[in-house]
């Protein structure tokens, strides 16, 4: 991303780029996910984060859900920038093919496990990263 568009402090990176997240995932225009570069770290750890949003009617215009809004959110959160190159590899490594084997399975769950809201998270955990469900 380049250096006038970035809203973090110079020594903070993000560990993954949008190439990273699109090579796994497909492009967000194919309307399977939206994706979020966070501007600061988050408290727990985190560097990536996905959402399950259940379609839902709503009481608003015509009281369905559109299409087009997508119901996974990928969020990347930032570290420090002597980090990013281990976190990346980690990330690349463990995390993306974690992230599209949980999108693909929540795409094809039951009705019922899939109405409610789902989120899972990563973070690193010495050369390898782990995984929290609804954290």
């Amino acid at each position: 991303m380049p250096a006038r568009n970035r809203r973090l402090p110079r020594d903070h990176s993000w560990p993954l780029t949008p190439t990273d997240l699109h090579s796994v995932l497909g492009t967000p225009e194919e309307g399977v996910y939206s994706l979020d570069f966070y501007g600061r770290p988050l408290d727990d750890g985190t560097l990536l984060r996905v959402v399950w949003n259940p379609p839902r009617s709503s009481n608003y215009s015509y009281g369905g859900r559109s299409s087009l809004w997508p119901n996974v959110g990928v969020g990347v959160a930032p570290l420090p920038a002597a980090d990013r190159a281990d976190a990346r590899r980690a990330l690349r490594q463990y995390a993306l093919p974690e992230l599209a084997a949980w999108i693909d399975a929540i795409r094809h769950a039951p009705e019922t496990w899939a109405l409610t809201r789902r989120s899972r998270s990563w973070r690193l955990a010495g050369d390898a990263t782990v995984h929290c469900d609804d954290c």
